[in-house]
């Protein structure tokens, strides 16, 4: 068996193999399935239940995504039995996608938590690897990595017993377990970061991002055909397609602007950086299942109100932008100019609610305005003279 040991943070043309992008592939399925549910419940003038759960479901598919990820940048050696236990991975996001619906329809957990389960157990077992060929700080890093995660999936397991009727109990628990598996990082490499790779990092969270927008599209595609294929309603959908699409090319946009894995310099900035990306990645996801229940309800469909339907897609992608500013895009701006454009554009987008039938088409103007401003505001001379033009330009 070859030893599991830690790879080079310096390694030159680190990029994310075929396992990872099959991994990633395969966790759309999940994403899918918490849209879809989404849908159903604001659809059907059940925001806030619909909200909660999701929240709920993409929580678990987030955490075992990030947890794998970092992992396989710090010890990733493709063998047989690294991709073996993948594979097992990959069945407990599918055995999760199964159970997403009872989850969201009827507060059922426990075919979510199984699969949530295998995922989280089948890499207990690697960091046991890492641990084993390690020694010092190395292997305790891996072991309270191995504990962490083996007593937390205990507490999702207690979870299942707590009766469905007190529903006020089960949250909080649940709140509890996810501040838990929080945690776990933090300690396990309270004197120790373990050797991810800036650049490997960058590119796969960048990569979940495609495949996130690339589901949205999907999803918006499919809802569309349908409408067209019932209803005949071409002309009440053209501006919720023109708009929906233009939000998702932006938001392409805006996130690939800067070249994120230069300042990835250190476990701090890497810890708020990867944790924010459950807002990114979950309102990316959620734009999609917003641009379906504005289709439903262009054709009569959903039982809410049009500006309830608008919002279901301005407010994913106003926090989506401005997520992205915070975490992502300001850390290259050059001055107050190029700072401004994200966050006024969230405000506006918000704004676009109320545009009637023609609010997703706003919202998706601002959005292509808000990429002109940026890539405008990249052509200037760098102001402040040579300090500020060793920061690099972006384009949005």
């Amino acid at each position: 068996m070859p030893r599991m040991t830690a790879r080079s943070r310096t390694e030159k043309y680190r990029a994310s193999t075929p396992l990872e992008l099959f991994f990633d592939l395969c966790f759309v399925v999940a994403v899918a399935q918490a849209g879809g549910r989404l849908v159903h419940a604001v659809a059907e003038g059940h925001p806030g239940a619909g909200i909660v759960g999701y929240l709920a479901v993409f929580f678990a598919i987030w955490w075992a995504w990030v947890n794998f990820s970092w992992f396989a940048s710090a010890y990733d050696t493709d063998d047989t039995l690294y991709r073996v236990v993948t594979f097992v991975q990959i069945t407990g996001v599918l055995i999760l996608a199964a159970g997403v619906p009872r989850a969201f329809d009827h507060g059922n957990w426990t075919l979510a938590v199984i699969g949530y389960v295998v995922m989280r157990l089948a890499l207990t077992s690697q960091w046991l690897r890492v641990a084993r060929w390690s020694e010092g700080a190395e292997r305790r890093v891996a072991r309270r990595y191995a504990i962490g995660i083996v007593l937390v999936q205990l507490g999702w397991i207690g979870m299942l017993f707590v009766p469905a009727d007190m529903n006020g109990a089960r949250t909080a628990l649940y709140v509890m377990l996810a501040l838990c598996e929080l945690s776990v990082p933090a300690l396990a490499e309270r004197d120790r970061s373990t050797s991810w790779h800036p650049h490997h990092i960058a590119e796969r969270y960048g990569l979940f991002t495609i495949i996130v927008l690339g589901e949205t599209i999907a999803a918006a595609t499919v809802a569309v055909q349908e409408a067209v294929d019932e209803h005949d309603a071409l002309g009440e959908l053209l501006p919720v397609a023109a708009g929906g699409l233009l939000i998702v090319f932006a938001a392409w946009w805006i996130y690939f602007a800067v070249p994120i894995h230069t300042y990835l310099r250190g476990s701090k900035q890497a810890f708020t950086w990867g944790y924010g990306h459950y807002a990114i990645f979950g309102s990316a996801a959620a734009i999609g299942a917003g641009i379906e229940v504005a289709v439903e309800e262009a054709t009569g469909k959903a039982h809410v109100s049009t500006a309830a339907a608008s919002a279901a897609v301005t407010v994913p992608a106003a926090i989506f932008l401005l997520t992205v500013w915070l975490l992502h895009a300001r850390h290259f701006k050059r001055d107050r100019a190029e700072q401004l454009p994200l966050p006024l554009a969230s405000v506006a987008i918000l704004a676009c609610t109320f545009a009637g039938e023609w609010a997703i088409l706003a919202a998706g103007l601002v959005a292509a305005a808000t990429v002109a401003a940026g890539v405008a505001l990249s052509r200037r001379p760098a102001p402040g003279g040579p300090d500020s033009a060793s920061v690099p330009p972006t384009h949005a």
